[in-house]
């Protein structure tokens, strides 16, 4: 069959058409072969060697700025060559550095572009420390005050410094400024320990003593230790009673680190302030002469800093295929960093009043920040297909008054090794944000956090859409009060939906699934796939209007769905759910007051065990008004000791509605 010759034409027209758009496309090369004073426009030096790509590049930003002068005509590339840019600062984008939506600029990696805001540890001699043989380097910036570093990364690893108990914690024995009865939220600095478990060791002042209580882990830095009476003070007050949680009898665990006299297992590293020397245990096989040590020294990577108002925000830049790592941000003597969600921590990429910005296959790792933070002031930004990972704090921070943040398809993980209540994603108050198609993993507080306004304030946090995400490993029983997926706030619109949830584990209370929390109000959440929790697949603080619905909950070890606050409003509707446990009871919590909606649900202990509803039989249950229609049956998944919780043919979930739940697409799409 021949085509019509006007399609031939078309096809010809639209190759063509693409072809001159490529080629009009202006790029800029950087590479360690180049040279500042070079043209930037080729991408190997010439062979006479007098053109060739820039080396720097801020030299390249120059460039671009100078062709946004003349006006610029078509899109803009720098492509970065392979190799590690030590940045002396951070790099820095304002509103001059801006393209256009017909113009848009792109930094983009050519091989393993990698931007370090960290330094090579360099002049390794052996000695020993302890009784034992270290490597030690002298570093002059440290003895004169103007660097520390509370991180170290040897042959890409990082490394941790020497804390007592090597191996899990200790317990506080109490405090002089304890009393009964009075509220939670009153902090110490003044607390009681074992005989032994703190000492007036050398440099006290750079110890730290970091306790694990309530949903935060605040890094206590000391003033003095009284070894007669084992007290010790800190620097700063806390913000809550260092107790575990609210059990006034229970006081918080801890552990301390950064303990000179105690650098004595392989891997361990110590800054000796006052020498000026770092130390380090190497691991079995590290050598000297074969062993990369770098310490961060800059606190932040990439700054996108615009300003408010029309033509003062930076737009249209897409940073592609870079890998930042090393940056460090501390908290201080006067700040103990026990915020929630560890908010106060910056993001080592920064974005501020950025329009229509992306963020594509990057790798952001080996920071003591978050990793990324969306600012105020921000919109239509992109974080995709990207490595957000090894963070002192969380993955991405989507922040106060910025809204339509698309994060996906990114893989964000192993944070918390500093700040270790920081969040995967966190969202705070902010509307139309898209979290989806994301692994998020192995944090000690919440994968995803949407809103931050406690109880029925007005709140911008609303239409947020958390779908598709593979979130697991989470709380890994350091905290409490924790969740794979956390809601603060009236948040209408926003629709948490077919996610893969498990392995939530808290320590003392609160290792759930899914966790609508203070006001948290026209929600739903919908087809996801929760199991393995500590404390509950769903747990509602208290909130208004909440849909929870065809979600499958399962093996949580205390209560299957827990209800704290009881209130004259409708709390939620819990519908079409499959329940299913072998431990615990069903249901934990507040449930006389029946402002709840309950029904069509599917309910089954292992092994056809009986249980009761909060108490009640089934038949008392329903007579108040609650699961009328639902059913106690074996669902028949196919294989929930082995995590499989597909259906069989003949489910009875068919008899109340249920629709099965395709977990093909969930997490990364490769």
């Amino acid at each position: 069959m021949t085509r019509p010759i006007h399609g031939q034409l078309i096809a010809v027209l639209v190759l063509l058409g693409s072809t001159v758009q490529a080629a009009e496309t202006q790029r800029y090369y950087v590479s360690i072969q180049g040279n500042d004073r070079w043209s930037g426009k080729l991408p190997e030096p010439s062979a006479d060697g007098r053109d060739g790509p820039f080396a720097t590049l801020p030299r390249a930003q120059k460039a671009v700025r100078a062709d946004k002068k003349t006006g610029l005509k078509q899109p803009v590339e720098v492509i970065i060559g392979e190799g590690t840019c030590r940045l002396a600062e951070p790099l820095v984008f304002g509103p001059e550095d801006s393209g256009t939506e017909s113009t848009p600029i792109t930094w983009q990696a050519k091989g393993k572009a990698i931007l370090s805001g960290g330094r090579t540890i360099t002049g390794w001699r052996e000695t020993t420390l302890n009784g034992k043989t270290v490597w030690a380097a002298e570093i002059p910036e440290v003895e004169n005050g103007q660097w520390y570093f509370h991180q170290l990364f040897v042959n890409g690893q990082r490394r941790h410094r020497p804390r007592l108990p090597k191996q899990g914690s200790y317990r506080f024995a109490g405090s002089p400024q304890f009393k009964k009865g009075a509220p939670y939220n009153q902090g110490y600095d003044q607390v009681n320990f074992e005989p032994g478990h703190i000492r007036d060791w050398r440099n006290l002042s750079d110890v730290e003593v970091v306790a694990m209580h309530f949903w935060v882990s605040p890094r206590l830095q000391i003033a003095k230790v009284d070894e007669t009476a084992n007290l010790v003070t800190f620097t700063a007050k806390t913000k809550r009673r260092l107790t575990n949680s609210f059990d006034e009898g229970k006081f918080a665990r801890y552990y301390v680190d950064n303990v000179r006299e105690a650098l004595t297992e392989p891997g361990e590293w110590y800054l000796d302030r006052a020498e000026g020397t770092l130390y380090y245990l190497p691991m079995p096989g590290e050598t000297i002469v074969g062993t990369t040590v770098i310490a961060p020294h800059q606190p932040e990577l990439l700054r996108l800093a615009g300003e408010p108002g029309q033509g003062s925000q930076v737009q249209y830049l897409t940073f592609r295929g870079l890998t930042f790592e090393h940056a460090e941000w501390y908290s201080t003597k006067e700040n103990v960093a026990d915020g929630q969600a560890s908010i106060a921590v910056p993001g080592a990429v920064y974005l501020t009043h950025a329009l229509h910005c992306t963020v594509r296959e990057c790798v952001v790792r080996h920071v003591s920040n978050y990793g990324i933070e969306v600012a105020a002031g921000c919109h239509d930004i992109t974080i995709e297909n990207s490595v957000v990972t090894d963070l002192g704090a969380g993955g991405i921070k989507v922040g106060h008054k910025s809204n339509r943040t698309r994060v996906a398809n990114n893989e964000i993980s192993n944070g918390g090794h500093l700040f270790h209540n920081a969040v995967g994603v966190w969202i705070g108050q902010s509307n139309e944000n898209t979290v989806a198609h994301n692994d998020i993993h192995h944090f000690y507080y919440t994968g995803v956090s949407v809103g931050w306004i406690w109880g029925y304030a007005p709140s911008l946090s609303a239409r947020n859409v958390i779908e598709f995400n593979h979130i697991h490993h989470i709380g890994q029983g350091l905290l409490s009060d924790m969740a794979g997926v956390y809601t603060l706030g009236i948040s209408p619109g926003t629709c948490v939906r077919n996610n893969l949830i498990h392995d939530i584990e808290a320590d003392e209370y609160g290792g759930w699934g899914l966790y609508t929390d203070e006001g948290s109000s026209e929600i739903v959440m919908e087809n996801n796939v929760v199991y393995r929790t500590t404390h509950g697949g769903f747990h509602q603080h208290y909130g208004k209007d909440n849909v929870i619905r065809n979600n499958i909950l399962a093996f949580a070890k205390h209560a299957q769905i827990a209800r704290t606050k009881e209130e004259e409003h409708n709390s939620f509707t819990f519908e079409r759910n499959i329940v299913y446990f072998d431990t615990g009871s069903l249901l934990g919590g507040r449930w006389k007051n029946d402002r709840f909606k309950m029904d069509n649900n599917l309910y089954w202990r292992v092994n056809a065990q009986p249980f009761d509803f909060a108490g009640a039989t089934l038949e008392a249950w329903r007579q108040r008004g609650h699961d009328r229609n639902s059913a106690v049956a074996d669902p028949l998944f196919v294989d929930p000791s082995k995590d499989d919780f597909t259906l069989k043919p003949g489910s009875p979930s068919e008899k109340i509605g249920f629709v099965p739940i395709d977990l093909s697409g969930v997490g990364r799409v490769k």
